[in-house]
Formats: C-alpha cells, sequence, structure tokens
C-alpha cells in the first residue's frame, strides 16, 4: 500500500513525511481493513509530526479523521461488513477493563491507543482499525465527511464542557477545522456565537456559517465594554489565547481548552480572570458516545464542512499550510477511491 511515513519528527517545511510503498499488515481476529477514500488534515497531526507529542513508535502514518470503505475483516468481526462506509477516528482502542473505561469515561484511559500516532493512521491507501471503535457515517461526500471524525468529534466534547444556559453566549478562539463545525451546531442549537480570530478570512467564513458577531484578535474594545461571554472554547494551541478568553467571560463563565498541545499560559490574574466562580476545564481525547452523538446532531442539523482537497502526496504541503494560518475550514487529503 501507499502511504506518507513519519521516521523522525522535525519542522514539516522540512518535509518530514515520506512517500514508502509498504506490505499490507496481517489481520488481527476483530481487525477490520480499510480502503481510505479520504482522510482529514488535523491540528494534531502536525504536533505529531513536529514532535511537540513525543513519538512512541519507530515510525508512524498520520491521520486519524478517515472514511473508507471496508475492504476485509478478521476472523472474529461480527457488526462490519465488506463494502461498509466506515470512519475510523483518533481513539484506535482502549482496555476496556480500568476504573476509567468501567466509569464510561474511556478518553481517560492510560492504556489507550491512538489511530496516527499509537498506530499507523489514514495517511495511506489503506488502514487497519478494531471493530469496536469504528464509527457508521451518514452518507455524503467523502472529503466532506472526514472532518467530523476528530474536528468535529472533539469539538463537541470542548462544547458540552463550556456550554451555559440555553440562548446565552458562547464564544470560539480559533477558528479553524473544529471550530467551523461546532460554531454551526452552537448555533443550531439556539446559542449565540462570537468566533474570534487573526485571519479576516476565518471571520468571513465564520459569519457565514451563523456567527452573531466576529471578533478581529487585537481590536481595542469600546468604552465601558466588559466581558460578555457565558462560555467559551479555545481552539488555537497558544497559551495567551486562554487568558484573552478567559479575560471575556463573565462571573460564572466555563471556558474548555480543546487543544491536544498547548504554549505556556501565561500568568493568571486570579482576582480579575478566575474570581466569581469562573473555570477552566481540559478536554482529552473523546468516548465513543461522544462520536455518535456528534454524528447525530450533524445530521440532523444539517452541518457543513468547508474543505480543500489535496493530493495524498502533497500531506507536507498540506501540514504547512495549516501551520502557517493558509487554510480556511479543514484541510483533507483524498484516498484512492475519493
Amino acid at each position: 500500500m501507499r502511504a506518507m511515513v513519519l521516521h523522525r519528527p522535525a519542522p514539516v517545511e522540512t518535509g518530514p513525511l515520506v512517500p514508502e510503498e509498504r506490505a499490507l499488515a496481517p489481520l488481527g481476529p476483530h481487525d477490520v481493513r480499510v480502503t481510505v477514500e479520504a482522510c482529514g488534515v488535523c491540528r494534531t497531526d502536525l504536533h505529531v509530526v513536529e514532535g511537540d507529542l513525543p513519538p512512541l513508535v519507530p515510525s508512524v502514518v498520520p491521520g486519524h479523521e478517515i472514511v473508507g470503505r471496508v475492504a476485509e475483516v478478521g476472523p472474529e468481526v461480527r457488526t462490519i461488513a465488506v463494502g461498509e462506509r466506515v470512519g475510523v477516528p483518533w481513539l484506535h482502542r482502549t482496555c476496556g477493563r480500568c476504573l476509567y473505561c468501567l466509569e464510561g469515561r474511556e478518553n481517560l484511559c492510560e492504556q489507550k491507543l491512538f489511530t496516527g500516532y499509537s498506530v499507523d493512521g489514514g495517511y495511506a491507501s489503506q488502514v487497519l482499525a478494531e471493530e469496536g471503535f469504528l464509527v457508521r457515517l451518514p452518507a455524503g461526500n467523502a472529503a466532506e465527511l472526514a472532518p467530523f471524525l476528530c474536528a468535529g468529534i472533539i469539538g463537541y466534547r470542548a462544547l458540552k464542557a463550556a456550554l451555559p444556559r440555553p440562548g446565552r453566549r458562547i464564544g470560539f478562539f480559533g477558528f479553524g477545522g473544529s471550530a467551523h463545525l461546532t460554531l454551526q451546531l452552537a448555533a443550531r442549537l439556539g446559542y449565540e456565537t462570537v468566533a474570534y480570530s487573526r485571519n479576516p478570512e476565518h471571520l468571513a467564513l465564520a459569519r457565514r456559517l451563523g456567527a452573531a458577531e466576529t471578533v478581529l484578535a487585537g481590536e481595542v474594545r469600546g468604552p465601558g465594554q466588559g466581558p460578555s461571554l457565558d462560555g467559551a472554547v479555545v481552539f488555537a494551541p497558544t497559551g495567551p489565547t486562554v487568558v484573552e478568553a478567559l479575560a471575556e467571560l463573565r462571573r460564572g463563565g466555563r471556558l474548555s481548552i480543546a487543544a491536544i498541545h498547548m504554549s505556556p499560559v501565561p500568568p493568571i490574574d486570579y482576582d480579575r480572570l478566575l474570581f466569581g466562580e469562573r473555570t477552566i476545564s481540559s478536554v482529552e481525547a473523546n468516548t465513543r458516545i461522544d462520536a455518535q452523538e456528534f454524528l447525530d446532531l450533524a445530521t440532523r442539523l444539517h452541518l457543513e464542512s468547508t474543505v480543500e482537497v489535496r493530493p495524498l502526496a502533497e500531506a507536507n504541503r498540506a501540514l504547512a499550510d495549516l501551520k502557517a494560518g493558509r487554510v480556511t475550514g479543514a484541510l483533507v487529503l483524498a484516498g484512492t477511491t475519493a
């Protein structure tokens, strides 16, 4: 099979992903082989490629927003059939036995494996997945569905952690692949949504997708204008953005951080930014229930993804564009059958 392989983390501008032909791995009893139709390019992939997330294996094929068709199943697979369209998400497997798994918090399992990080992912023509961790997808274009499988699901989990009371005001900081889906969801659920970004093109997309207000980062407040948000989600992986978001929260507001990696957060003025029962929470991975809930909502509320499709061979360039902020919406790599 064809794959873009990472042997050693390095700045993405140096082209660390190498095209290779690889032999197909053997199927385990509960494995499913999926022919990749499309794979989203996620910021987590960038963290893997550049080493912000330390390597877990000697080499890896990134990619975890995978849409494809089942090509082959292991001998004990019972719920998935050859030819079905499925999604392969970030969560590859959990132990199923620890306290977190037994309490329905499998996203916190300390033995969990990740697609495109612990095991090979979707920057390839085929990928192996675990039967119990695949998701069934609604009808639609493969490239447009791909961002739902991490950007959408993790955004949904972060949104749940930050949601204020119905009808209140919630802000999204960093308007990329995840925020452009999460904002739509919040707006269609009846919340007043505000998008914050340093990129005017991103804010134009936010307005088209239903933002009640957009704010260009660095804009000076008007006289007497104080905090206006009841909830906030930070998608940008930059510590100072956390402080900026806290400054926008009213008393009792909740902030969630959807980034898997974050630069250092500057000192927080407790009296001004946290006192008044403001709260901060991180979001780690997701559960399979999160995935199903989000996909059901995405179908019912007709969420749309804004995507730009690139050939698999351009994976390095796609990640460089993501890093430089040259992407509006989401980037997707085309598989062999897209």
